[in-house]
């Protein structure tokens, strides 16, 4: 029999495979098994109402896909009112994500979220952080501790800091977010990007910019994932690009203790339980019981490894 469990910090999940905040709902039970899932992390919420930014919203680029949704959101009261009890109905661990323009905001609103229900909080800390001047607080280890610390004292749930690529300092940043108390983190958000429709000579999106995810996105996500797991102490969860097999096994190998996947299942809703069934044939076909065999398994060697964090340090 063979055994898909991982865990993340203090939770244990059934397998390593979860759906990417902004890319799950509701409505996905109507075209899959909720149940079979690692984990449920919910769209990402504000405190107040949001209505999102100008359409248009996302344009595909070549293999992949550009989105400037803009955190759309019905606010905590109808989160805590609808979504919690929706989820409550499954036994697979439900994970909120939160997202607020300061430090201060962010602890209110993780402090108003931590409710029996909710299993972990996703800490969207790649949004614009109002007192940096619309800077995210992932990109600098500095707001990153800061944030984290006011998060960490507002609640005892685990907390998951899902990261920004758009940074040049990814390991210091994974750092401080462990220093902070993180109990794991997420590797990536998307990629700060641009399309312009040469016809018209217009930004393809509302926003004029918005962010790269799909397979486009992987290698990028896929050696910040391989660093931060080196880095820190702390679980890491792979994010970005994610729609084979072979792109779960990549981030495990690479050091993962779970995936999230976004894009692929726009374009095909049942892509999460179609790769944990992939998972769990490859699994058999090589006789390996479990997936301890496997999660940072690569073959980098040590003097190589010395040398790539230095390089990239």
């Amino acid at each position: 029999m063979v055994d898909l469990s991982v865990s993340v910090g203090s939770l244990t999940l059934k397998n390593p495979i979860m759906p990417a905040s902004g890319t799950f709902s509701e409505d996905l039970s109507d075209v899959l098994d909720l149940n079979r899932l690692g984990a449920l992390v919910a769209k990402t919420i504000t405190r107040e109402l949001r209505s999102g930014n100008p359409t248009p919203r996302v344009c595909e680029v070549r293999g992949s896909m550009l989105n400037s949704i803009g955190i759309p959101s019905k606010g905590v009261d109808y989160f805590l009112q609808n979504t919690v009890p929706f989820f409550h109905e499954y036994d697979t661990p439900f994970v909120a994500s939160i997202s607020a323009g300061t430090a201060d905001e962010f602890a209110e609103l993780c402090e108003q979220v931590s409710v029996p229900g909710v299993s972990a909080i996703e800490v969207n800390i790649s949004c614009p952080n109002i007192e940096e001047d619309g800077k995210a607080f992932a990109m600098r280890p500095s707001t990153t501790l800061s944030v984290m610390e006011k998060l960490r004292g507002a609640t005892d749930l685990p907390l998951w800091a899902k990261l920004t690529p758009n940074t040049g300092e990814i390991i210091e940043v994974a750092q401080a977010a462990e220093h902070g108390g993180a109990d794991a983190l997420v590797v990536a958000n998307t990629l700060l990007s641009m399309a312009i429709d040469v016809r018209t000579r217009k930004p393809k999106l509302g926003n004029l910019m918005g962010g790269l995810s799909g397979p486009a996105l992987k290698p990028i996500t896929l050696r910040m994932t391989y660093q931060c797991a080196k880095a820190a102490n702390i679980p890491v969860i792979g994010c970005g690009g994610i729609t084979t097999l072979n792109d779960v096994l990549e981030y495990l190998i690479a050091g993962a203790s779970a995936v999230q996947v976004g894009t692929a299942t726009f374009i095909n809703p049942t892509a999460m339980t179609a790769l944990v069934d992939q998972l769990t044939t490859y699994m058999e076909e090589e006789g390996l019981a479990d997936l301890s065999s496997i999660i940072g398994s690569v073959r980098d060697g040590e003097a190589a490894d010395s040398q790539f964090l230095e390089a990239t340090s």
